[in-house]
């Protein structure tokens, strides 16, 4: 059986960062920009929304009155290296934010980012934009929450730039943001969804 692979189309209608931030501050719908492209993106399920809501819940009540803040799924994230502008599910924020101009709805370090994966994404927050992901040199660790099983992806990252994964699959396992050193424990993640 022969193999078809479905190559994206090619585009010259390529826009600048400036025309897409811009239009988006306007638009009423989300959309990444990467290398001159809009990609609208997909609005989130039932189960992302519920277990974003635990997520972020419980860090920012861990951080509360700390140096690090969380910042939802609402504001931007640009990585000058790249180009690409995104909307993480989460980030935590170390310090001073920097924006990209004097908006400031559109960060440049995070120091954590939180995805919460769904059957579109996942292959993409796995891959490619986590490869992307990696050119923002403020990011020391990097988390997958998957909604359709028990499973918590952490990736740290170490001084000489790799990356290690430990991976958590238990409602009764703890795991740690390192760099905020706050402990989350998989079951409050995952509230209402599962039982061992």
């Amino acid at each position: 059986m022969e193999n078809i692979v479905n190559e994206p189309a090619l585009t010259y209608n390529t826009i600048s960062s400036e025309e897409y931030l811009k239009q988006e501050r306007i638009a009423t719908e989300k959309h990444e920009y990467y290398q001159g492209e809009i990609f609208a993106m997909d609005g989130a399920s039932k189960e992302h929304n519920e277990i974003f809501s635990n997520f972020f819940g419980d860090i920012a009540h861990q951080l509360k009155g700390k140096v690090c803040k969380p910042y939802g799924s609402d504001f931007r994230a640009h990585i000058p290296k790249n180009t690409l502008y995104t909307y993480p599910d989460i980030i935590i924020v170390c310090g001073s934010p920097e924006f990209t101009d004097d908006k400031t709805d559109t960060l440049t370090n995070p120091s954590v980012i939180v995805e919460i994966l769904s059957k579109s994404t996942r292959t993409y927050d796995k891959g490619e934009k986590f490869t992307l992901y990696r050119d923002i040199d403020s990011l020391k660790e990097y988390i997958l929450v998957d909604t359709e099983k028990i499973h918590v992806e952490k990736y740290i990252r170490h001084a000489d730039n790799s990356w290690q994964l430990t991976d958590y699959r238990f409602l009764d396992a703890y795991f740690t943001i390192d760099c905020v050193q706050i402990r989350l424990l998989l079951k409050n993640i995952y509230d209402g969804f599962f039982s061992e």
